[in-house]
């Protein structure tokens, strides 16, 4: 039996278990670090959060775009994950959109910098774009819609204008002490229910 697929190219190699968990641990420790010092923190700093040494990270990620670019996806990846899980688990489908909410929001300050990181690539800025809204939208629409049909929010809010105000909110927050986009976002949320 041939190991050739029918293009005539050997099957590619997937992925040990235990090296796709150190990369899920090098990117989780990446985010961190974007928090806490922004995209352009020194990859030392990111190796020792994970634990790894600098090679490590250049062997997974041979420049700087590519390791942003894959805590991007990783951070769209575990925040569209964690809709379905809120919902399944959570006390009510406000609770799990709240908390989803808060998520977001995670994910937005860790994506902070990215455009000028990724700036001399605009058409692999465009394509996550374009990833980030197929893998978040339909987890915002459920969300909404689940909440809405157990009659705890209004029924006339549409997914992208929630994402796209939580975003708005989130704009400027590093950059002044006082302002607290979490506490805004949550008054948006709150503005979400339905008046008893």
């Amino acid at each position: 039996m041939s190991t050739e697929n029918p293009a005539g190219k050997p099957p590619a190699r997937t992925k040990r278990a235990d090296a796709q968990r150190n990369q899920q641990t090098l990117l989780a420790a990446a985010a961190e670090v974007f928090v806490t010092s922004g995209v352009d923190a020194p990859i030392r700093q990111i190796a020792a959060r994970a634990g790894v040494g600098m090679g490590t990270i250049y062997r997974h990620f041979p420049t700087r775009a590519d390791l942003v670019t894959a805590v991007y996806r990783h951070q769209i990846e575990e925040c569209a994950e964690a809709g379905p899980r809120l919902l399944a688990t959570a006390d009510s489908p406000f609770t799990a959109l709240r908390e989803w909410i808060d998520l977001f929001v995670d994910f937005l300050v860790t994506k902070h910098g990215l455009a000028g990181v990724l700036h001399s690539d605009s058409a692999g800025f465009e394509s996550l774009h374009t990833y980030f809204l197929d893998r978040l939208l339909p987890v915002c629409t459920d969300l909404l819609e689940a909440a809405a049909h157990a009659g705890e929010i209004r029924s006339d809010i549409e997914a992208y204008e929630l994402m796209r105000g939580v975003g708005n909110l989130c704009i400027g927050a590093d950059n002044d002490p006082r302002y607290d986009a979490r506490r805004l976002v949550e008054l948006l949320i709150t503005g979400l229910r339905r008046p008893v």
